[in-house]
């Protein structure tokens, strides 16, 4: 048995990417080595659906700081508490571990997202892009392992940081189970009434920033033949280049054919299931949930052919390139029109997604934590 320890600020506090990443591994942990203590480390926790599974369960302990500043307590006085706690390994689930760590004798494994920042400089601010840069160095300089989410991520961290190959491991992400059961015609159809949708629709769901390219997707919508004329359900937030999608389609007469709604998260399901083409054609990912999500719902996926998106999507998905609304189009054209085509993509799609269930990807990332630690738990399993 095992004290691990992780760094559940985005758990708690992040319904998205990373909190989605956090949520499902330290769920999967939980549900096939229950026999280990789990520690969740936090500066602050927000009670909702998604986090109350970690605050009930009696499989994990609730860390936050007893006082001071928050944001150095993550980044420095944690260690304290983990020596309280006896933690053997700290997970750092977003990018960082506690500075100092290594001389407190506790084993450290740190994920690593991306490096997205280093390659879209202009889409992040130049303080953020300092600040990610020495907290990313630090964690794959310090840490004893990098899990890196997707083989796209390794190559980047070794060419950016110069980190040996066999300190990283790639482990994929899973996706929520929610999106592996299917739904009742009943419960799409309550879906589509709740958010007034039609039945056929084009899907998109992902931050709405230039890096994912909407805009792209909207352009693609002005090429689509008349036969093919499907409108375009948006799920996600953004600002500044929310506001440029939105002022595109207003001045291209497009805006009736785009329906922006934020559902909630138990919506998502079926409204994956219910899409006939999801679109993501992004210049660049970590991995890239989404994808997995319409896969698991027997949904053809367009997306980009740069970047982790081949890994995610597979051989039998679209890949396009990003950078052409016109390439675009045709994806979705083929996908919509070729019956025999979207058979293939729907079936060989499915079973692409099976290597990223939850079990087989949590025993790979617990084989990684009996090596880091000596193999005890390996020895008291069998």
């Amino acid at each position: 048995m095992y004290r691990i320890g992780f760094d559940a600020k985005r758990l708690f506090n992040n319904f998205t990417g990373l909190g989605n990443y956090s949520r499902t591994l330290v769920q999967n942990l939980a549900n096939y080595f229950p026999e280990n203590d789990y520690y969740l480390f936090t500066p602050k926790v927000v009670k909702n659906g998604e986090t109350q599974f970690f605050l009930n369960s009696p499989l994990f302990t609730v860390q936050q700081p007893r006082h001071g500043w928050p944001a150095w307590w993550r980044t420095a006085g944690i260690k304290k508490d983990l020596r309280k706690h006896h933690i053997q390994l700290f997970h750092g689930l977003s990018h960082e571990i506690p500075v100092g760590i290594r001389k407190t004798g506790i084993k450290s494994v740190v994920t690593i997202h991306d490096l997205l920042f280093r390659r879209f400089t202009g889409q992040y601010n130049a303080a953020d892009r300092y600040i990610y840069d020495l907290k990313f160095r630090y964690a794959c300089r310090n840490a004893d392992r990098i899990i890196a989410i997707s083989e796209a991520t390794k190559a980047d961290i070794i060419n950016d940081y110069e980190i040996p190959e066999e300190k990283i491991r790639v482990v994929y992400q899973s996706c929520n189970e929610r999106f592996m059961q299917e739904r009742s015609n009943r419960t799409i159809d309550q879906m589509l009434a709740k958010y007034n949708l039609p039945k056929d629709y084009l899907l998109y769901v992902g931050a709405i920033v230039e890096r994912k390219n909407l805009l792209g997707v909207v352009k693609a919508l002005e090429i689509l033949p008349a036969s093919v004329d499907l409108p375009l359900v948006v799920v996600g937030r953004g600002g500044q280049y929310e506001m440029q999608v939105k002022n595109y389609l207003s001045a291209a007469n497009l805006a009736g054919r785009v329906l922006f709604i934020r559902p909630d998260f138990a919506d998502l399901p079926p409204l994956y299931q219910q899409a006939d083409v999801f679109v993501y054609p992004s210049f660049g990912e970590g991995f890239g949930i989404p994808i997995l999500e319409a896969l698991f719902s027997e949904t053809p996926v367009v997306t980009s052919n740069l970047s982790s998106l081949p890994e995610a999507a597979g051989p039998h998905s679209c890949l396009i390139d990003p950078a052409s609304p016109e390439a675009i189009a045709a994806g979705i054209e083929k996908v919509l029109t070729d019956s025999d085509y979207r058979s293939t993509m729907i079936r060989e799609g499915y079973q692409y997604a099976q290597r990223f269930k939850g079990e087989p990807l949590t025993r790979q990332l617990m084989g990684i934590y009996d090596r880091i630690l000596g193999g005890d738990a390996a020895r008291l399993r069998s």
